[in-house]
C-alpha cells in the first residue's frame, strides 16, 4: 500500500498525539501554586490639588479639564474629563508631615460619569539610604473600592524590571483638595 506524504503525515500525527501523556484540554492550562513575594513595602502618598489658593503646599494640579470646567475647580459628574499631574510626597507613615523617602511622580484622570474612577500612570522615585531607584505602576483605579489593585510594570535601581502588585486604599480625604493614599506593594519579580 503506497501512501502520499500528506496521508503519512497526518497519520503519524495522530499516532503522536495518541501517545500523548495528557489531554489537550489539560495542555492548555498551566496550574499553579500561589507565588510568594520577593519583597513587600508599604508606603504613603500624599497628593494637595491645587485649587487657586493653595499653590504653596499644592503638589498636584489639573492641567486639562472638559469645557464646563477650569482648572482650578473639579469638574462636576464624578469629575469626569479632568487629567491631574502629581509630584507628591512618599511616606512610610501616614503623617503628611514625616520626612519623605522620595515622590509619586505621574499623572490620574477620572473616566467614568456614572461613578468615581481614575486612571493611574506614576512611578514611585526613591532616592533614600534604604532605596534608590523607581516602581513603575498602571491601572485602573475604581476609587469607591474600599481596595483597588493596579500593576507594577517595571523599575530601576534597587527595583530593576521588578513586577508585582500595588494595593491601593484611600487612608484619607479632606473635600476635593487633599487625599492620602496607602500603598502596599508585593512584588514577584525581584532582581
Amino acid at each position: 500500500m503506497v501512501f502520499k506524504s500528506s496521508t503519512f503525515s497526518l497519520l503519524l500525527f495522530l499516532f503522536l498525539f495518541l501517545l500523548s501523556p495528557t489531554k489537550p484540554s489539560l495542555a492548555l492550562k498551566h496550574p499553579q501554586k500561589p507565588r510568594k513575594p520577593c519583597k513587600s513595602m508599604s508606603f504613603y502618598f500624599h497628593d494637595v490639588l491645587y485649587n487657586g489658593k493653595n499653590a504653596k503646599n499644592a503638589t498636584s494640579a489639573i492641567v486639562a479639564a472638559p469645557a464646563w470646567a477650569n482648572t482650578t475647580i473639579m469638574a462636576g459628574q464624578n469629575h469626569f474629563g479632568d487629567l491631574v499631574i502629581f509630584d507628591d510626597p512618599i511616606t512610610l507613615t501616614n503623617d503628611f508631615h514625616a520626612t519623605p523617602v522620595g515622590r509619586a511622580q505621574g499623572l490620574y484622570f477620572y473616566d467614568k460619569k456614572e461613578v468615581f474612577t481614575a486612571w493611574l500612570g506614576f512611578s514611585f522615585v526613591f532616592n533614600s539610604s534604604e532605596h534608590k531607584g523607581t516602581l513603575n505602576f498602571a491601572g485602573a483605579d475604581p476609587l469607591m473600592n474600599k481596595t483597588r489593585d493596579i500593576s507594577i510594570i517595571g523599575g530601576t535601581g534597587d527595583f530593576f524590571m521588578a513586577r508585582g502588585v500595588a494595593t491601593l486604599m484611600t487612608d484619607a480625604f479632606e473635600g476635593e483638595v487633599y487625599f492620602r493614599l496607602r500603598t502596599d506593594i508585593q512584588l514577584y519579580e525581584c532582581w
